[in-house]
């Protein structure tokens, strides 16, 4: 016989755990199915591991800099293993700390396989067998995985996706890089670190593609001063794999770049040219389930035009956050349960990329906000202008904010820099509030703090600069 509850939430990722919570805390029975790991690829293979394995970088770099701090440090080196096992155990404490979560709150968890076989009905496939289950609302939150291109398919020896790159099972020494959104920057950043000689293409005409022009500019200035070879407007045609059957090899990489094709040798590809929605096998098309490119179509609440049927998270489309899944599970869950939300403000999510030096952006770029029509103010301030930042030896980074020039309102701001990705939630909470520049700049930032140039950007915008 069916076990039956209100909600079934289909994935476990920050999304789904946060959606099954929320529902619980307001009195819905409501059930988890999960076919891998609980937490989902963020705490497992996605944001989590890779932070920590960024943190392990920016400590090797900051040891190396130890003469700037007057310190000393000798025969400086590092364990792989040992970064990746630290990484490993950061992700599987998280991860326990989800199931936690849901047994605190009575979520029921099923492991296994969903398959939706009539609206609100889900089979699920367990090591045991088969179980029913039946849901008054279902949410879709199945995620999204690593996109293969023909001829750059991984092979977990040669050619890497994350899920290798967090697990390497060697260090590069010649590492090519295709694509340089979020996750393939930050596994630059983090082998450039530890000494791979590191190639990044991008087909794009800039690095970091989705952020404001300037500061891309800016970022890329530092990956080349750290090392970093940058191939921009660049397409990887094809790659030939030799391997030597030690677990390494060679490969040959086509790079057609400015009309040509160039070949370049390296022993270690990672591919991270995005993202595909996990739709498949869970019985969408059957339901009549809309699908646009591997994504499901939502409107603004999450529904998917199935009576009973939301989804939330990757599977739903850009921008893909975890964050972004969170607060859609949180609206979701709330909507079910007879609550009025606000719907999800696309333009208000913060994103981040962890990289050296960091990024962090919320709302319009530049370019973005002129094509939109507005007139526009800018504000910038350098961190060379801030004690702060001197102080911490990281001088290096921008603080940028886009106005509009008849209302005030704050339609984007854009930082690259240390601890940017800390910063950024200033300006979010801001756009939240419908703040304007009068209200920015009548703020008191505490000093000395990096903080700061996030008010002296403000007063740029308006030819207030006082510290530069």
């Amino acid at each position: 016989m069916a076990q039956t509850f209100d909600m079934v939430v289909i994935g476990s990722g920050p999304g789904g755990y946060v959606c099954a919570i929320r529902g619980a805390q307001l009195g819905l029975k409501v059930a988890v199915v999960e076919r891998e790991h609980l937490g989902g690829i963020c705490l497992n293979w996605g944001c989590i591991p890779t932070k920590a394995l960024l943190r392990s970088a920016e400590v090797f770099h900051l040891m190396h800099r130890a003469k700037e701090f007057g310190l000393s440090a000798d025969k400086i080196g590092y364990d792989l293993p040992a970064v990746v096992q630290r990484s490993r155990g950061v992700a599987k404490q998280l991860a326990g700390g989800v199931g936690h979560l849901l047994k605190k709150n009575k979520v029921t968890v099923f492991m296994g396989e969903a398959t939706l076989t009539a609206p609100g009905k889900i089979s699920v496939k367990t090591d045991k067998g088969s179980e029913e289950v039946t849901g008054k609302s279902v949410v879709l939150a199945t995620g999204a995985r690593a996109r293969e291109l023909p001829g750059l398919e991984p092979d977990g020896v040669l050619v890497w996706n994350y899920k290798h790159a967090l697990n390497p099972p060697r260090m590069p020494g010649k590492l090519l890089v295709i694509g340089s959104g979020a996750i393939g920057i930050e596994f630059a950043s983090f082998f450039n670190t530890l000494g791979a000689d590191t190639t990044v293409v991008e087909v794009m005409d800039r690095v970091l593609p989705v952020e404001d022009a300037e500061i891309s500019a800016l970022a890329k200035k530092q990956f080349v001063k750290q090392g970093m070879k940058i191939m921009e407007k660049a397409t990887v045609k094809k790659l030939d794999r030799a391997p030597n059957g030690k677990g390494g090899g060679k490969v040959t990489a086509h790079i057609e770049i400015g009309g040509k094709t160039e070949t370049h040798d390296f022993d270690t590809v990672i591919s991270a040219v995005g993202i595909v929605g996990n739709v498949e096998g869970i019985g969408l098309e059957k339901l009549g389930v809309k699908i646009d490119r591997t994504h499901v179509v939502t409107d603004e609440y999450c529904r998917t035009g199935v009576d009973g049927l939301f989804a939330i998270g990757d599977v739903a489309g850009a921008p893909w956050l975890a964050h972004k899944a969170s607060h859609e599970g949180v609206m979701v869950a709330e909507l079910i349960a007879g609550q009025h939300p606000h719907p999800i403000k696309p333009n208000s999510i913060p994103g981040c990329t962890y990289c050296n030096p960091q990024v962090a952006s919320v709302g319009l770029t530049e370019e973005k906000a002129k094509e939109a029509g507005y007139e526009i103010k800018v504000g910038r301030f350098p961190f060379v202008g801030n004690g702060k930042a001197i102080a911490l030896g990281e001088p290096e980074g921008l603080v940028k904010t886009v106005f509009d020039a008849k209302t005030g309102e704050l339609l984007g701001a854009h930082m690259v820099g240390a601890e940017v990705t800390e910063l950024i939630q200033g300006y979010v909470i801001g756009r939240t509030l419908e703040t304007t520049e009068a209200e920015l700049m009548e703020t008191v930032f505490p000093h000395p703090t990096l903080s700061e140039m996030m008010h002296e950007s403000v007063l740029s915008a308006y030819g207030r600069t006082i510290h530069f």
